[in-house]
C-alpha cells in the first residue's frame, strides 16, 4: 500500500503551488486505481492547519473549501485511513529513537509510525526528512 505524506496533499489542493499539477495527477491516479492507498490522520490534519493558515499562503484556503477538499479524499472508495491502534507505541519509541528526532519532527516520526504499524510499503512524500526512520521506503513522485 502506498501512503501520501502532507505536501503532496497540499501541493495537489493549492493550485498556486508549482508542483500542483504533477501532485493532483498523482493523487488522482491513486484515487481511479482499484488498489488501497493510504492517508495518515495527522497528515489530514496537518494538511488543514496548512493551508488555512494565513501566515503561509496569501489568501489562505478559506476553512469550508478545506473541509470540503478532505470529504472529496475520503470519498475515495480505495482509501485507507492510517490510525493509532493497538501496539503503536511499540512503532512509534523506535521511529523517534532510531530517527534521532525531536520538536517538531515528532510529528515525522508519528506518520513513519503509522505506515509501519499499517504495512505501508511505500510513502509518498517530498520531505527527505523521512529517510531517517529505517523500514519506511520513500518516493517523491514529482521528480522524475
Amino acid at each position: 500500500m502506498i501512503a501520501v505524506d502532507t505536501n503532496l496533499l497540499v501541493y495537489a489542493h493549492r493550485e498556486d503551488s508549482p508542483w500542483h499539477d504533477a501532485a493532483y495527477a498523482r493523487l488522482a491516479e491513486l484515487a481511479d486505481a482499484r488498489a488501497a492507498w493510504a492517508i495518515p490522520w495527522p497528515c489530514l490534519h496537518e494538511f488543514l492547519a496548512i493551508v488555512t493558515h494565513p501566515r503561509i499562503y496569501a489568501p489562505p484556503t478559506p476553512v469550508p473549501a478545506a473541509l470540503d477538499q478532505v470529504e472529496a479524499w475520503l470519498e475515495a472508495p480505495s482509501l485507507v485511513l492510517l490510525a493509532e491502534s493497538e501496539g503503536y507505541w511499540r512503532d512509534l519509541r523506535p521511529a523517534i529513537e532510531a530517527g534521532r528526532v525531536a520538536g517538531a519532527q515528532v510529528h515525522d516520526a508519528r506518520v513513519a509510525a503509522l505506515c509501519r504499524q499499517h504495512g505501508v510499503r511505500e510513502l509518498w512524500t517530498a520531505d527527505r526528512d523521512f529517510g531517517r526512520f529505517p523500514g519506511l521506503t520513500t518516493w517523491n513522485p514529482l521528480v522524475a
